[in-house]
């Protein structure tokens, strides 16, 4: 039973994190003369490989996917039924570069699971990122006249900025994890 509920709780959040993360895509970072170059929704999205790998630390590597899946079917079927919010275009191109940049990260993970904290994290993050990035973007904008290459240059700087930033939350999660189980 608590593992129904840890995947639930995980999947909502995954779910809000690419629900925002699509609607947010669609406003540029309006300072610092970034308009042209970022959107609302590179700060967002780095979240979700926060979730993901703080599901494969806790409960491994099947139930970071079915955390992925599940809050992919969620998140999803939401930014469907709230279309007048979130074009199509950026819906499809969201839900395959999600999937393909979270199965890049779990594997990532899993395979540096036992090296120092930081580096399962990290690595896989950021690879995750440049896959979601460049699929993201290539499918979102592609024909729309934006300059979605510049777009999606900006949008993984800070991708990689948030995703450094996150092994805080993930640092501070893993000692309060193993306060609680030993």
């Amino acid at each position: 039973m608590k593992f129904n509920k840890a995947a639930l709780y995980f999947s909502l959040v995954m779910a809000i994190v690419l629900i925002s993360s699509n609607y947010l895509v669609q406003f540029p970072f309006d300072y610092y003369g970034l308009k042209d170059i970022l959107t609302w929704g590179a700060f967002t999205y780095p979240v979700s490989f926060l979730v993901s790998d703080l599901a494969n630390r806790f409960f491994g590597k099947s139930f970071a996917r079915e955390v992925v899946f599940l809050g992919f079917v969620i998140g999803i079927g939401l930014c469907f039924i709230l279309r007048i919010y979130i074009p199509g275009r950026i819906i499809i191109a969201s839900g395959i570069a999600y999937l393909a940049g979270e199965l890049l990260d779990i594997s990532v993970f899993d395979i540096l699971r036992k090296k120092v904290w930081w580096l399962p994290p990290f690595a896989s993050s950021i690879l995750g990122s440049i896959l979601d990035t460049v699929i993201f973007f290539s499918i979102a904008f592609y024909g729309t006249g934006m300059d979605w290459l510049i777009l999606g240059v900006g949008d993984f700087s800070v991708k990689l900025f948030v995703d450094v930033v996150m092994l805080l939350p993930f640092r501070l999660a893993i000692i309060k994890y193993q306060k609680a189980h030993y």
